[in-house]
């Protein structure tokens, strides 16, 4: 296998912060619940340590990850693996930043996004500003709410000139020509994300060279398709690899559509595809 790109996805569902807009917006995990999201993560982390083959990582938790030491140790640790060309991460980035001290900078990205609201802009900045000194990799977003425009217009004047803001639009909205043009003067590329994209019959990475794993090692061939391709760990999705079509109507997420391969979006994020950072940034 040349390289295989895995989207990582365990039990954890626990969020310190309480978006409106999200679906995933602040739970709880019982100690046995994290106990359980732990063993998850290690046992994945093993695996990826065990391979000859080239692996990139992009952990998608329902929850912040960050907050949890053995999130922090997993990037740290795997950034430093000759075989991992890319681990990252998305995170509210409410946690110290610290700790990317001891991770290969060559090799860990953050997928950062801001949540006014949940989080001050100077306290937000200041961790951005923080992370750019120490030559992290990251990009930082925001979600298209009417409401959420002069926040993410002042932070894109603060932030570091070159640090990419990104810009989801919200769930659920359309956006007009009028609506549209402010977030796209923040993103360049929010056309990207404006709309769903058709996507039936469409090739795309994803069950090729790119998979979805959740904490038992249960492997498909994205989040948003449930057919499943095997395990990890028995080896067993290996042989389930190969070239695929898009079997949904439309795919609405940057972690989904980046890889239909008609979008071109590798070019667009060459070198930074799972830390959604495009190469104008």
């Amino acid at each position: 296998m040349e390289h295989l790109t895995i989207l990582y996805r365990g039990p954890l569902a626990s969020c310190d912060y309480d978006c409106p807009y999200c679906p995933f917006a602040k739970r709880r995990d019982t100690p046995e619940q994290l106990r359980a999201d732990r063993a998850a993560l290690e046992r994945f982390e093993g695996w990826v340590a065990a391979q000859e083959h080239p692996v990139s990582v992009l952990f998608t938790p329902w929850g912040e990850g960050l907050v949890r030491s053995w999130y922090r140790r997993a990037l740290v640790r795997l950034s430093h693996l000759p075989h991992v060309e890319r681990v990252a991460i998305q995170t509210n980035l409410s946690h110290r930043t610290a700790w990317t001290a001891e991770a290969d900078l060559a090799t860990l990205a953050l997928w950062t996004t801001y949540h006014p609201g949940q989080v001050s802009h100077e306290r937000f900045l200041e961790k951005c500003r923080d992370l750019h000194e120490r030559g992290v990799r990251f990009s930082v977003g925001v979600v298209g709410q009417p409401e959420h425009l002069d926040a993410a217009r002042r932070l894109r004047a603060d932030l570091p000139a070159g640090v990419y803001l990104w810009v989801n639009a919200a769930e659920g909205r359309s956006y007009t020509d009028a609506e549209a043009a402010p977030w796209a003067e923040l993103d360049p590329l929010f056309s990207y994300s404006r709309r769903p994209h058709a996507s039936a019959g469409l090739p795309c990475r994803t069950g090729e060279s790119v998979v979805s794993v959740d904490g038992d090692g249960t492997v498909r061939r994205c989040h948003f398709v449930p057919a499943v391709l095997g395990n990890l760990y028995d080896g067993s999705f290996r042989a389930a690899l190969k070239p695929r079509a898009c079997p949904l109507a439309a795919c609405d997420c940057h972690i989904g559509y980046v890889h239909l391969e008609p979008l071109g979006l590798y070019d667009v994020f060459r070198g930074g595809v799972l830390e959604r950072i495009p190469v104008l940034a």
